[in-house]
Formats: C-alpha cells, sequence, structure tokens
C-alpha cells in the first residue's frame, strides 16, 4: 500500500518566463550566491580542421572557467559540469567528447578571472603565459599547480533550461600539487578557505 498524504499542495503554474510566481532572476542569483563552490578551469582542444590532412593545423585549445562542478559516480567514475548553452565550450563539447578540469589553488585566481572575463581574447592568448602539459588521454592542456587534474570523456549531455549538463567518464585523475588550499567562489567573489 503506499503512503500518500491526504492532501497535495497546488501546482502552481510557471509563467512564460520560466520562472515560478515570486522568483525573480536577481532572487535566485542572491539566494544561489550563499552557496560556497570550488573553482575548475574546463578545457579542451578543438579538432584539427582537416583531420584527414596531417599538415592541417591543430585545433585551437579553449578554456572556461566553472563553478558548476562535481562528483556524480564512483562506478564508474563520473562528473558534471554545467555549461551555458551556445558558448564556445558548450558548442565545442558538443562535437568533441575529449576534455580536462584542473582543480585551481587559491594562487590561480588569476587564471579564474582570465578565463572567466566576458568580451575576452582569443584562447590562445589567455594559454600564452600558464603553465600547462597536455594530458595523455585527450591533449587538453592541464594547468601546473593545480589541486587535481581530470581527464574526461563525454558520456551524457541533458539539457536544463539555459544550460546544458554535461557528465564525463574520468579517464585520468591525477593529485600534482598537495600546496595550498582550494580556489572557491562565494557571494560574487573568489575566497580562499580560512
Amino acid at each position: 500500500m503506499l503512503n500518500t498524504p491526504s492532501t497535495t499542495a497546488p501546482i502552481i503554474p510557471a509563467p512564460a518566463s520560466g520562472h515560478a510566481v515570486g522568483v525573480s532572476n536577481d532572487e535566485f542569483r542572491a539566494a544561489m550566491s550563499r552557496l560556497a563552490a570550488g573553482v575548475v578551469l574546463v578545457t579542451a582542444q578543438e579538432p584539427p580542421l582537416d583531420p584527414d590532412d596531417a599538415s592541417a593545423p591543430a585545433g585551437e585549445d579553449v578554456g572556461m572557467t566553472a563553478t558548476a562542478f562535481m562528483s556524480v559516480s564512483l562506478d564508474p567514475p563520473l562528473v558534471l559540469v554545467s555549461l551555458r548553452n551556445g558558448s564556445r565550450m558548450d558548442d565545442l563539447l558538443d562535437e568533441q567528447p575529449l576534455w580536462a578540469v584542473s582543480v585551481l589553488s587559491e594562487s590561480q585566481r588569476h587564471i579564474a578571472g582570465r578565463f572567466a572575463m566576458k568580451g575576452r581574447i582569443s584562447d590562445r592568448l589567455l594559454f600564452e603565459d600558464i603553465p600547462y602539459v597536455r594530458g595523455k588521454a585527450t591533449g587538453a592542456p592541464l594547468v601546473g599547480g593545480a589541486l587535481a587534474t581530470l581527464e574526461c570523456r563525454t558520456e551524457q549531455r541533458v539539457i536544463a533550461g539555459d544550460h546544458t549538463l554535461v557528465i564525463g567518464r574520468v579517464l585520468t585523475a591525477d593529485v600534482p600539487s598537495a600546496d595550498g588550499g582550494p580556489l572557491a567562489y562565494f557571494r560574487g567573489r573568489y575566497r580562499q578557505l580560512g
């Protein structure tokens, strides 16, 4: 026998904007800004312009700062990153299944800010003076000095409102640096723990 309540809450229809009655963008942002999050750099390499021509130029490296990143499953190892629909990273990961994540340390605030800029310069210039190595499984940049790095292959893409949730299988996981604490994002600013 099912255990059902004797009364059910009324269903409040959402207006055309997609918001529940009484919830504005500003109110939603303010509430969610109270949730502290770690900061990561998501990276991928564009496929070559002509994969059949070995002399064709390689694709450009692309990077994006993200705070909506989390572990999903231990077996198999899965992670999730939320990407704004139509962003460069969303478009790239729609065609390129291999990508990487560098968990930024508190001393890497400048990297987070650089890759979060709107109307920014080309990604090639953004990577210019940042130490990184190429991931063996993905070819994507892995930032030097990161607290942890993961290389991933997309398993699933889920459209969720104005974002796409990209679930990736972890192909490699390393902890190259044990120094320093994590870079956090809270109330609209990068923060350090402690």
